[in-house]
């Protein structure tokens, strides 16, 4: 080898060390942090399959928006504008939607269990196969999602009347 092969590899050699050190350090250093979408407008934004756990889209107007098939365990949008959005196949696991605008919203297969949607407005809201075992709901609304509920969450096996307690 001649002595510009050999300074070549030592030089990489030495800037793969080098950036060994530094993602080490960055870890150790800045702790990862659940992503902030607080207050964005985020319409028509792309989501879908993503892995969301303890996001924060509080206020946040996500009209139009695809989070299907994301897992949004643990998620926060209060008071968020879902209006239209596709949340197919999403997992809502102890979300948080209390004063979010759930309107025409696509909830097909989506699990929403142990969410917290007091104050949230469903008009419109597709919930085929939805399940919502344990959500807390105000009772107007959950006598509007009563009278559309139908299907059998392909997740949990859970037929969507009966997580939403019918009558």
């Amino acid at each position: 080898m001649n002595s510009t092969t050999v300074l070549h590899k030592r030089i990489l050699s030495s800037v793969l060390c080098l950036l060994a050190v530094l993602v080490s350090v960055s870890i150790w250093a800045f702790p990862a942090f659940a992503l902030d979408y607080n207050r964005e407008n985020l319409l028509g934004r792309d989501f879908s399959g993503q892995v969301l756990t303890d996001a924060s889209f509080t206020k946040a107007n996500l009209r139009n928006s695809n989070l299907s098939h994301s897992d949004l365990t643990g998620v926060s949008f209060f008071a968020a504008n879902l209006e239209s959005a596709n949340l197919e196949g999403a997992n809502l696991t102890n979300a948080t939607l209390d004063a979010a605008r759930i309107i025409k919203t696509n909830l097909t297969n989506a699990v929403l269990t142990g969410a917290f949607a007091a104050n949230a407005k469903f008009d419109g809201a597709i919930i085929d196969g939805a399940d919502f075992t344990d959500v807390l709901l105000r009772q107007d609304e959950q006598d509007k999602l009563c009278k559309v509920a139908q299907g059998t969450n392909p997740t949990t096996g859970k037929q969507t009347r009966e997580t939403l307690m019918c009558r």
